[in-house]
This record gives C-alpha cells, sequence and structure tokens, in this order.
C-alpha cells in the first residue's frame, strides 16, 4: 500500500488522493501545542488561529445512529474553542450524504472544489517560467515569514492571525522533508506561494496564493511548476490539488484532470457576534 503510485491508472487513485489531502490538514493538528483527533470514524484538527482552514474535520465515516451525536459533539468542541472550521466530505465519506445533516446542524455548504490529478512524467516540458520571477525554497525563518505574509494576504486570512500563522508554519519545520515551501519574488517583493506534502503514495500542491496586485502574470503557474518538477525528481510520478474555481483553468492547461470532488462545509458558530 504504502507505495509510491506510478500512474494515474491504479485502482486506489481516488483513495491516494483523498489520503494526500487528509495528511497535508492533519499535520496542522500534529504540529506542537495543537490538537488533532484521529479516530475510526473521523479526523478532527484544530490549531486554535480563527480562520476554518486551520481547523477541521474530514474522513468521516458515521453509522446512521451516530450521525447526529458526533456532529454535535463535534461542533460543541469548536465552539468550546470559538473558532471556525471546515467540515470535508468525499469518496470516502460515509454516509454519502452526510452533508444534509451537517446542513441541518447549522454548517454552511460552501460547495465542491475539483480534485486533480497529473501524472508528472507527462508535465509538459515548455510551459515557460515568467523570465522576471525569482523562485526559491524557503529555507530560514525571514524568507518564511515573507512566505506567511503572501499566504495571508492571498488567502484573505485575518491580519491579527499572521504571527500565530507563522508559528504553526514555523513549528511544522523549515527543512522538513515531507512539506516543501516555495516563494517567487517578482520586482523585489515577495508576491506568490506555493507547498509540497509529500506522502508515501502521491505528491499533493497546496498554499497557492498570489498577492492580488501580481495576479494574471503566470506566476502562481510557475510555483506550481516548480514544486509539480520537484515531486518528479524526488521519484513521484502522481500529482495532485484541490482547485479553487480561480484555479481550475490553469491547472488544466498545466495538465490537471479531474478525479473526484470534495465538499467543504463552513462552521462559524457565533463567532462574528465577537469580532
Amino acid at each position: 500500500m504504502n507505495q509510491v503510485l506510478q500512474d494515474l491508472s491504479t485502482p486506489n487513485l481516488v483513495t491516494a488522493l483523498e489520503n494526500n489531502m487528509f495528511a497535508f490538514l492533519t499535520n496542522y493538528g500534529r504540529a506542537p501545542h495543537r490538537q488533532l483527533y484521529s479516530e475510526s470514524n473521523l479526523i478532527r484538527f484544530s490549531t486554535g488561529i480563527s480562520f476554518p482552514f486551520f481547523n477541521g474535520v474530514c474522513r468521516a465515516q458515521l453509522y446512521p445512529d451516530q450521525i447526529d451525536a458526533t456532529i454535535t459533539g463535534t461542533l460543541n468542541y469548536f465552539t468550546a474553542q470559538q473558532i471556525p472550521m471546515f467540515w470535508w466530505t468525499g469518496p470516502a465519506t460515509q454516509p454519502a450524504d452526510l452533508g444534509k445533516y451537517l446542513e441541518a446542524h447549522g454548517l454552511s455548504r460552501l460547495g465542491e472544489l475539483p480534485v486533480m490529478a497529473i501524472d508528472l512524467s507527462a508535465l509538459a516540458k515548455d510551459l515557460s517560467v515568467p523570465a522576471d520571477l525569482a523562485i526559491a525554497q524557503v529555507k530560514d525563518h525571514e524568507t518564511l515569514k515573507h512566505w506567511v505574509r503572501v499566504a495571508t494576504v492571498g488567502f484573505e486570512i485575518p491580519d491579527r492571525e499572521y504571527n500565530a500563522y507563522y508559528d504553526l508554519e514555523l513549528s511544522l519545520g523549515i527543512d522538513s522533508k515531507e512539506y516543501i515551501r516555495f516563494i517567487g519574488w517578482w520586482k523585489g517583493l515577495p508576491v506568490v506561494t506555493s507547498a509540497l506534502y509529500l506522502d508515501p503514495q502521491v505528491a499533493g500542491i497546496y498554499v497557492v496564493a498570489t498577492i492580488p496586485e501580481a495576479r494574471r502574470n503566470g506566476f502562481a503557474t510557475a510555483l506550481v511548476l516548480t514544486a509539480l518538477q520537484t515531486a518528479y525528481a524526488l521519484g513521484y510520478h502522481v500529482a495532485t490539488l484541490q482547485a479553487t474555481e480561480m484555479g481550475v483553468n490553469v491547472y488544466r492547461r498545466i495538465g490537471f484532470q479531474e478525479y473526484c470532488k470534495t465538499g467543504l462545509y463552513l462552521w462559524t458558530s457565533q463567532l462574528h457576534q465577537n469580532h
């Protein structure tokens, strides 16, 4: 099971793609001073950062008589911490219609993201990188600060969470073998990020963010390509990502294809009354 997938024809491809996403998300929960609950029925992680991406639930596999109690208990947990979270659904989710129960408990359905994959050996070699973009791997504290700043702006993370986000990323390691970050500089300024999360089977692309004033220049494409080429050089053959509406056509041009979808449900409790 724990072997690098050789191509996209493997029967357990969708499972492998989902597993990479689960591993990336729970990496946050594994960080020092964070919380991770991983049982047979679901994975729950919490970082204390007041932005939903950094807290959540995935791989829920619930029996009918567990559904309501499990959702209630989970929401109570996040409400007690007064932090928002995402509940992720997908092919592994049981029951398949869990979303309707989540909505009945007050979560907001944000829609679905295509889960895409690419055969790295088929990566186009002629995709040009903008000449005025300088790309580097994040290898020191100062560069990590810039990387977190770009991601904070690109994903519209509240500025007050910057220090907590930086501390979280720093605690995950700058020289991690599994989690490799890239940054792009344009006109001397940090403007674009990407990250590579490597599990035993596939490589995942995450944290693709560009500051608004640098968008539509091909910079995100260049950062994704850099991550993909790095994964291929490390012996990976399949890479995956979850595409936003803004990014899906960019990824198709690179060669990604959709293999399944992941659903996104938001829980904010009464947070908006506290700010």
